[in-house]
């Protein structure tokens, strides 16, 4: 999922909400989302979050009030997303941001399970 391919479905808007800290994606195929800071962060296509290979994965905690302090353009066929807490690296790939869309209910509960495991429950907000 970290390049374009040929059928994946291309980005018409990508609208940042800071004051609710959600981003606004709408596709050519007619899917529209909604995905937070705080999940576009803790599903960071970095290093740094995703690691190397399989099982290095590093959970991310404390994201609750994560916000994107700039988005910017890769080619055609990415976006860098630079959040306040200084995490800037890893592209979001039009397909992968459309797997994040596609996925989202349960890569979120994923998440959630994944923090109370490891006994940090999420704040709300």
């Amino acid at each position: 999922m970290s390049g374009l391919q040929p059928d994946s479905p291309i980005p018409t808007l990508i609208q940042l909400h800071q004051g609710s800290r959600l981003l606004e994606i709408h596709f050519d195929n007619d899917t529209e989302c909604m995905l937070s800071c705080e999940f576009l962060r803790v599903y960071s296509p970095s290093a740094e979050v995703r690691g190397h290979g399989a099982g290095q994965e590093t959970l991310q905690i404390g994201k609750e009030l994560v916000n994107i302090s700039a988005i910017e353009p890769v080619g055609r066929y990415a976006i860098k997303l630079i959040f306040d807490d200084g995490h800037d690296t890893g592209l979001y790939s039009w397909d992968y941001l459309y797997y994040l869309a596609q996925h989202y209910e349960s890569l979120w509960q994923d998440y959630i399970t994944k923090l109370t495991i490891a006994g940090q429950p999420r704040k709300e907000t």
